[in-house]
């Protein structure tokens, strides 16, 4: 076991965590090609921070590369105070790290009950020995209607906003302490974009930290405490979501709007 990484029992990650995330001067590669330069960003907990830029920016490199998900890196990546950045996912993930892909990936022959399953953790606790929150179907049901009108339902059949609700709680079920949240708004019809909204809402009035990648700038304003924007891997502008919102040239200029 890594120190200070949570056993079955719940165990606390790291007593002396200041932030729930810092990254410092990440660099990442696919292949020959260098996507990221130098990205820094720190989350705080309880707090979201919109990752925005236009395609390609390297957003979702950006969670990939934090999850360990890109093979070739390089920078300082710490999780409530520990060292990740040499981690291979799963052990990212039972530190406490959610991450809800763009493409969903749910099982799409399985019920979703079954997919739900597949994601759970034990209770977790906060660097300071509290308990962390735990999530179960019936809760997640809560939070998510609509999924609860449809338990034995497979992946495959449903719309692709139930799959993005599915996907997110699943791994909400493996109780995260911050979630990696990727383009949790793209192609889901409206109504799914505000219900995606206020579990946003939920999880962080529960203490949660979430880093999500957005282009929907009405999305993330809706949500977002701190805005960060990539722009050819770089990061080109930081600062809060209110000022941000404010600042018609600095959208134009970074997101086209």
């Amino acid at each position: 076991m890594i120190d200070g990484e949570p056993d079955a029992g719940g165990t606390p990650v790291s007593p002396s965590a200041r932030s729930a995330l810092e990254v410092k001067a990440l660099s990442a590669w696919y292949g020959a090609a260098q996507i990221l330069f130098d990205v820094s960003l720190t989350v705080g907990r309880g707090e979201v921070v919109a990752l925005m830029g236009r395609n390609g920016a390297g957003k979702s490199t950006t969670l990939k590369s934090i999850m360990g998900l890109v093979d070739r890196r390089r920078g300082d990546i710490r999780f409530l105070g520990q060292a990740i950045d040499t981690l291979p996912p799963h052990r990212i993930a039972r530190l406490g790290l959610g991450y809800v892909p763009e493409e969903r990936r749910i099982f799409t022959g399985l019920t979703l009950e079954e997919n739900l399953d597949i994601g759970r953790h034990p209770p977790r606790t906060w660097p300071d020995g509290s308990s962390a929150p735990v999530w179960t179907p019936e809760t997640l049901f809560r939070l998510f209607p609509n999924l609860a009108r449809m338990p034995g339902r497979r992946g495959g059949a449903m719309s692709g906003g139930e799959q993005q609700m599915l996907s997110v709680a699943r791994t909400l079920m493996g109780n995260p302490l911050l979630l990696l949240l990727d383009e949790p708004s793209e192609g889901v019809a409206p109504l799914i974009v505000k219900e995606m909204a206020e579990t946003v809402g939920a999880l962080k009035a529960e203490g949660l930290s979430v880093l999500l990648s957005e282009q929907n700038l009405e999305f993330a304003r809706t949500v977002a405490d701190r805005v960060i924007l990539l722009e050819q891997g770089r990061v080109a502008y930081s600062g809060t979501m209110a000022a941000f919102a404010d600042d018609a040239e600095a959208q134009a200029r970074y997101l086209g709007v």
